[in-house]
């Protein structure tokens, strides 16, 4: 799946992109709305692609049974509506309508409609956006059954909702386009050599969530801070478990361009925008990341940060 780069301002804001795209395979894109478009926007021909948009919506006057009757029809598969009430498991919803459902469950019988797409690909923005815990659980059934013979790409802005539903899964933003190295976490455990840290050129920063050991380049992230003992890497706007502590993973990013602003705080110099004054011995640093964000700046390390800035 190849989609062309895009600018904006003359500035690149889309690089050209490849994606792996392979049978029995769901690939996930995490990047913002305005980026989704524009890959969106790149897939219009209906004879390779389905789209789902987030903003869809279903024949709210229709009953679930009679939708399921409707989408039948139209898509002329052989099959019955007492079996697929089965299957998605919303046979007790078979005479309710579906402007009547609760939000989740009125997405949830939205989503259906993918399950009727004749298309080899299926695209879809931020499937489990809206979807409680339970229709979660049964729409991933149903993609793990429809990439068995499709394509499968999810764009999404949460990394959460891709681990559970992708088995790839890259990131786009103002750095580019990048995969995330990722696996289970019973499959991999974190070894910490006994070498000389000085001769240690790190790679790669290793991070858990939801159960999945999560890798990043040391360009990709914002700022690390210890909250009540917690070690947290922020990477766009979003936080990240670490096994490591603050002084270790100020003595690994010190080569990467990372600097201790604080006792429970390490910043990448990369990122600031604003040395913020609030008093004459109360600064902050305002960073340049995916969500607005401020951390404090000590008295006693304003007078270094200014060295390493060169101000």
């Amino acid at each position: 799946m190849l989609f062309q780069p895009v600018y904006n301002n003359g500035e690149m804001f889309l690089p050209k992109i490849e994606l792996p795209m392979r049978d029995n395979q769901t690939i996930g894109v995490i990047t913002d709305l305005k980026r989704r478009q524009y890959l969106m926007n790149q897939l219009m021909d209906p004879s390779r692609y389905y789209l789902f948009r987030v903003q869809q919506n279903e024949y709210m006057r229709l009953t679930v049974e009679e939708l399921l009757t409707f989408l039948i029809h139209v898509s002329e598969r052989n099959e019955s509506a007492d079996r697929l009430l089965d299957y998605f498991s919303i046979k007790e919803d078979r005479k309710t309508k579906v402007g009547a459902l609760s939000p989740s469950k009125k997405m949830y019988v939205t989503l259906l409609r993918v399950y009727f797409a004749h298309q080899p690909t299926l695209v879809l923005e931020e499937p489990f956006f809206f979807l409680e815990e339970g229709d979660r659980r049964k729409f991933k059934v149903i993609l793990d059954d429809l990439s068995r013979e499709k394509q499968i790409l999810i764009l999404t802005s949460n990394l959460e909702d891709a681990l559970i539903s992708c088995d790839a899964i890259f990131r786009i933003n103002e750095l580019g386009f990048h995969p995330l190295d990722i696996q289970d976490s019973d499959e991999e455990k974190q070894e910490t050599p006994e070498q000389d840290s000085a001769n240690i050129t790190l790679q790669k920063i290793y991070t858990k969530r939801n159960g999945k050991v999560i890798l990043f380049n040391p360009p990709e992230i914002d700022f690390i801070e210890s909250v009540e003992g917690s070690i947290l890497v922020h990477v766009d706007g979003e936080n990240y478990d670490c096994a490591l502590t603050l002084t270790e993973l100020e003595q690994r990013l010190a080569n990467f361009g990372f600097f201790r602003c604080h006792r429970s705080y390490i910043v990448n110099l990369q990122k600031i925008r604003e040395i913020i004054t609030w008093t004459k011995n109360s600064y902050s640093l305002r960073l340049i990341t995916g969500k607005d964000a401020v951390v404090p700046l000590s008295r006693s390390k304003l007078q270094e940060l200014k060295s390493l800035l060169n101000l």
